[in-house]
């Protein structure tokens, strides 16, 4: 039995939200991954965040409806999650009753769970009648939280996002808000940051001393909003300890917009919460992209191992990064002694694992796939990842055919364009291990005084 009482997913991140059906196939495949709580939040739905205070519709009601009975034939318990916090006037009883009334109408369709989210907003009270009611907005926040679980009464459940919902978690703001809410009302927190690397059982036992109650995680992972739009997450989940189910509420994982690539994590995120101290990160990705991507498992774990990039890995590319450097040296030492041997040896050795990449690209890019939409959702990534395997085989056979240590001219104007068409696609892939030989290698080649061209020649 899993030491985690909450298991679950919240479809908080910023973009395109969750299409209906993507939804209620999410709460269905985590049902059956054995978690039990799905929150609805997405920051860009509007009528969760900027119109919180328009009512459903009818249609809009009915779709909530309808994840609301899809979720209770998962087992799965549904969070309603509101953020009010870019307009509301929180000492305006006015405000307070709109909200109330928002989450009745949506109570009446069986949710008995909200989630009041009052992260990232401006750190400072923003209307002259709260200016006047609150001496700062953590006291603020502390009333309309409180007035909020206050009017959902014992029936009925809350939890709230703080502003300051990552750090040590022993912040002054948090203090404050906690004191005034009942202990059962649950508070979410990141960890030491907005996207923790890692999260242990020291920040959790700080975080209930702090607060009163044990922290329920919001992990930023899988997701790669804002800033980390650039990478795919596909990799296990990693960095936390065995202990963490014993010392807090459980775990929410925030998943991609992408919501095939999110269920790969996601199956990890499952079996570390089912079994913490027996969790294996590598057997349960590779379990996870079996399941996933069905038929193409194989070629999708060759393309995955170099998206490794995020928050938890820095392990990026770890076979592409050990041949390169390998390679490099070899090339490195060709030069200055002219012996060609090892050269050979590492360019024939990159060559076969450029193939192998290249191989495994074509699979994936040429056609029949067993889950289309998996494979549409990383294309970007898997098109950058077929370039940077041909420029890897480039760079082999100019070195299998004498040009490379030397030939200054050729080596630019063959590799010079895979680097160039690399950063072109704005994507994350191989870490920082290629860019890096490309650049390193083409520099190399510049001879004295000669500028480098910032453009390459065409793909080959």
């Amino acid at each position: 039995m899993s030491p985690f009482a909450i298991r679950g997913v919240i479809e908080g991140f910023y973009g395109n939200p969750w299409t209906q059906e993507q939804r209620l196939d999410h709460i269905q495949f985590i049902g059956r991954h054995g978690m039990n709580t799905f929150v609805y939040g997405p920051k860009d739905d509007p009528l969760v965040r900027r119109r919180w205070r328009e009512p459903y519709d009818e249609a809009a009601l009915a779709r909530l409806g309808q994840v609301v009975a899809v979720a209770s034939d998962a087992g799965i318990d549904v969070v309603y999650a509101i953020s009010p916090g870019l307009s509301v006037r929180y000492s305006s009883a006015a405000d307070l009753a709109v909200l109330l009334a928002k989450l009745d109408q949506v109570g009446s369709l069986g949710v008995t769970r909200f989630a009041l989210l009052l992260d990232d907003l401006p750190p400072d009270l923003a209307h002259e009648e709260d200016r006047a009611a609150y001496p700062d907005l953590a006291t603020a926040h502390a009333a309309f939280a409180g007035a909020v679980a206050a009017a959902l009464g014992p029936e009925r459940d809350l939890v709230v996002c703080p502003l300051v919902y990552h750090g040590r978690g022993d912040e002054p703001y948090l203090a404050t808000l906690a004191a005034a809410l009942d202990p059962r009302v649950d508070l979410l927190w990141t960890g030491r940051e907005i996207c923790s690397h890692v999260i242990e059982v020291g920040d959790a036992r700080r975080f209930a001393d702090t607060t009163g109650r044990p922290p329920l995680y919001w992990d930023n992972y899988p997701v790669n909003d804002v800033a980390m739009g650039w990478e795919l997450h596909v990799g296990p989940y990693l960095g936390r300890d065995a202990g963490l189910g014993e010392v807090s509420r459980g775990v929410l994982a925030n998943p991609m917009e992408l919501a095939e690539a999110s269920k790969i994590p996601l199956v990890t995120i499952a079996d570390y919460m089912a079994d913490p101290a027996g969790y294996d990160p590598e057997a349960s990705v590779a379990r996870a992209i079996r399941e996933v991507a069905g038929d193409d498992a194989e070629a999708f774990a060759t393309f995955a191992e170099n998206v490794r990039s995020s928050c938890l890995s820095e392990d990026d590319a770890p076979t592409v990064a050990a041949a390169l450097a390998s390679f490099a040296t070899a090339a490195d030492e060709a030069g200055e002694t002219g012996e060609t041997d090892r050269l050979h040896a590492e360019a024939t050795a990159l060559r076969g694992l450029a193939e192998t990449l290249l191989t495994a690209a074509d699979q994936l890019l040429g056609g029949d796939v067993a889950n289309a939409p998996l494979i549409e959702e990383c294309r970007p990534w898997i098109e950058a990842f077929e370039v940077g395997a041909r420029a890897m085989c480039r760079a082999a056979d100019l070195a299998i055919e004498g040009r490379l240590p030397g030939d200054h001219d050729t080596v630019i104007a063959e590799l010079l364009p895979y680097l160039a068409e690399l950063r072109r696609r704005r994507v994350r892939v191989f870490g920082d291990a290629l860019d890096m030989f490309l650049a390193d290698t083409t520099v190399t080649h510049v001879r004295p005084g000669r500028l480098l061209p910032v453009e390459g020649g065409e793909l080959r």
